[in-house]
């Protein structure tokens, strides 16, 4: 599929997300250039429609990008608890669990979204598939002073972990949290709860880009426009 194609669908998704944010909401800001879309289109409705709300950013890029359409901004601090996070994915299954961590910021959209009470997922139907982990390797952000020991650990219980390095820039990359990010390619996860437990119990991991039982909608942007999925959360 073309750029313009795409971007075209994760506008779409984007603004049927964004339906969802009302006036008075403390609204999680997610990372991304699908997250992007939506950002631009609640800063459309804060600065012409008046919408009155507040943003949590999940990355200093997610921060310029919200500054940059005049979205008021907030804190966890200052907000613990949140309305809605909205945000994209990397892979989406039939259970709605999720795959993210592209862009490297997944450890504070998982903050944001767990303290949100509703989250939704915004992605192109390219984005669905039938297991998650299949042709996707699984992102998981590491202390730099761990990464060799939690890579042989990785490597202990099947997976092939891979340091991310940068296009633009010599070195791996480096999360806003100061940490480096493993790629690791588990093929297809048939049990998605247990490797997540297993690869936070090894000391060095931070977080792991898996999602589990997170995501209440998903917005799925297809060429006959956008479709809701939908699952209640469990609590």
């Amino acid at each position: 599929m073309e750029s313009r194609q795409l971007n075209e669908l994760k506008r779409l998704a984007a603004l049927e997300a964004v339906k969802f944010v009302k006036s008075g909401q403390v609204v999680g800001l997610g990372s991304g250039s699908t997250a992007a879309f939506a950002i631009e289109e609640i800063g459309r409705r804060v600065r012409e429609e008046g919408l009155k709300i507040l943003g949590v950013p999940t990355s200093q890029d997610t921060y310029y990008v919200a500054i940059g359409n005049r979205v008021p901004l907030t804190t966890l601090d200052e907000h613990p608890v949140l309305d809605i996070a909205i945000d994209g994915a990397d892979q989406v299954d039939r259970e709605l669990d999720l795959i993210k961590g592209g862009g490297a910021a997944l450890t504070r959209e998982k903050v944001v979204a767990s303290r949100s009470k509703k989250f939704i997922v915004i992605i192109d139907q390219g984005k669905l598939v039938r297991r998650i982990g299949e042709g996707q390797p699984l992102p998981v952000e590491v202390i730099p002073f761990a990464v060799k020991p939690v890579s042989d650990q990785i490597e202990k219980i099947g997976g092939k972990p891979c340091l991310r390095y940068g296009t633009a820039k010599l070195g791996p990359i480096v999360t806003d949290n100061g940490n480096y990010i493993l790629d690791a390619d588990f093929g297809v996860i048939r049990r998605p709860r247990e490797l997540n437990i297993s690869l936070k119990l090894i000391p060095g991991v931070v977080e792991t880009g898996l999602f589990i039982d997170m995501a209440d909608v998903v917005c799925v942007a297809g060429p006959n426009g956008a479709s809701r999925l939908v699952r209640e959360r469990q609590r």
